[in-house]
């Protein structure tokens, strides 16, 4: 059996999909397993799509360097990145896409198809009232932490404090939010 759960940001520069997969990858790594984090991005730097990958394994070290083509889990940090790229591609069947949109779940699974399960926040609104700022990089890693349970939330403290310094407290919020108002459908 393969424990190892691969998973697939997209976002737009600027957004936070790169720090997102690093601060994941500190916390599984800090709980005792193997995980690596790696972008794919060109040269822009606000605006453009980004996509960042995680792969994270309770048992085994991680060999594999190449791109992640078949995820278990997609995580969309701005829905309009599905008009430029197909976010769903290749995700397993028994997969899940995580997206940041004010659209209720059963109005983006009718978007993304009915294959998967589907979990919606709006995360922009989250991190207005907790950060002040709309970039939803840490709401959206409280609303992976609630929909997958990769790695547990106290791990994400000491990668917080380290990466966001006096402003993690209010990262810390944003996560405890998510856990809060992440609503996870079911497949029919």
């Amino acid at each position: 059996m393969n424990d190892t759960v691969e998973i697939r940001w997209h976002g737009r520069a600027g957004q936070g999909a790169v720090t997102s997969a690093e601060l994941l990858a500190k916390a599984a790594i800090s709980e005792g397993k193997y995980a690596q984090a790696f972008p794919a991005f060109g040269p822009d730097r606000r605006g453009p799509p980004v996509v960042a990958f995680n792969r994270i394994s309770a048992t085994k070290p991680i060999r594999v360097r190449a791109g992640i083509t078949e995820p278990n889990v997609v995580v969309l940090l701005d829905e309009t990145v599905l008009r430029v790229v197909n976010a769903t591609e290749g995700l397993r069947k028994d997969g899940i896409v995580i997206v940041n949109s004010r659209k209720p779940e059963g109005e983006l699974r009718a978007i993304l198809g009915h294959r998967w399960r589907v979990a919606t926040i709006d995360a922009t609104r989250i991190a207005r009232e907790t950060l002040g700022v709309p970039i939803v990089n840490t709401t959206m890693l409280g609303a992976l932490v609630k929909a997958c349970g990769v790695v547990k939330v106290e791990s994400l403290i000491e990668p917080l404090m380290e990466r966001f310094g006096r402003a993690a407290d209010r990262n810390i919020n944003s996560i405890k939010r998510a856990l809060e108002e992440t609503a996870i459908g079911e497949l029919d």
